[in-house]
């Protein structure tokens, strides 16, 4: 009896389909990420009109200088105690706008410490002053 020589055969991983493979695990992972987006303020912008004169005792007035400092009606105020004075003021006047206005170099996050606040104080008036020069 004779015995047949038996051939070693080479173990090999094909690759012919490696580039398909790397294709489509490509496009699964760019189809299911999600990219996080900028959303901005979410503020509702009154339609373009004509402007309307507001009695003074109607607008509470935030000014907001370029180191951060801020002044509510001519009288400088802490950052956290705006949502206490705007609630009150709120409470005696339905109709109060608040009206922030900063400097030309004021600092982003200040503006939205300041606009927080008033979020905080329900305010739903607000208007947004062009910085001063």
């Amino acid at each position: 009896m004779m015995l047949e020589n038996k051939r070693s055969r080479e173990v090999e991983i094909p690759t012919a389909s490696l580039a398909d493979i790397a294709f489509l695990l490509l496009t699964f992972f760019l189809v299911t990420t999600s990219l996080n987006t900028d959303k901005g303020l979410g503020l509702t912008l009154p339609a373009k009109g004509k402007a309307k004169p507001i009695p003074k005792q109607n607008i509470a007035s935030l000014l907001i200088n370029n180191q951060g400092g801020v002044m509510l009606d001519e009288e400088r105020v802490e950052v956290n105690q705006i949502k206490d004075i705007i609630t009150s003021r709120l409470a005696k006047n339905d109709k109060l706008i608040v009206s922030i206005k900063t400097a030309s170099r004021t600092k982003y996050q200040h503006f939205i410490r300041v606009l927080d606040q008033v979020l905080m104080a329900n305010a739903t008036k607000i208007s947004i002053a062009e910085p001063a020069s």
